[in-house]
């Protein structure tokens, strides 16, 4: 494991790593993230019964849209040519929130870890901004890399020793 902190220079200021000598390769990382929330504003969404229109058509577009808009958000982020943004939701075990993953995919020099973990955020918030008139406990957490795939460290996968 690489300990070192690359977005800073040998004095100390904040800069952009330099990926020009990496491979090219397909990378691939997916996020997830968990919105807590009352039963019945569950079941408000699962029915389709927000004021504001389809919580999760909604909340899919807003993660898209954020994966592609990560490197405006996080100052070193590069900008990468995204070939694909997967969204998915789930209701959590206990049925007690929504499950957000996402995958986001690119062919570069550099992983896609923040755009997925952007993207997933971006649901979440989308969720809770279209839902906050009836449900203000609403609580967002657990927003975790879960896998990446790609570049010259392969596969790693959350809880992997």
């Amino acid at each position: 494991m690489n300990d070192e902190l690359t977005h800073f220079s040998y004095a100390g200021r904040a800069r952009m790593v330099d990926v020009s000598n990496k491979s090219v390769t397909q990378r691939s990382a997916t996020a997830s993230g968990i919105i807590r929330m009352r039963p019945e504003t569950l079941a408000r969404i699962r029915e389709g019964y927000i004021a504001k229109g389809n919580v999760l058509a909604v909340a899919d577009v807003a993660a898209v849209m954020a994966a592609k808009r990560t490197p405006d958000l996080i100052p070193m982020c590069h900008s990468l040519p995204l070939t694909g943004v997967e969204v998915s939701f789930s209701e959590t075990a206990d049925s007690a929130g929504l499950r957000v993953e996402v995958t986001a995919k690119c062919v570069g020099q550099t992983g896609v870890e923040m755009e997925a973990l952007t993207a997933a955020s971006a649901a979440l918030l989308t969720v809770y901004d279209m839902c906050k008139a009836i449900d203000r406990d609403m609580r967002i957490e657990s927003i975790q890399l879960e896998e990446k795939r790609g570049g010259k460290s392969g596969v790693w996968r959350r809880g992997d020793a």
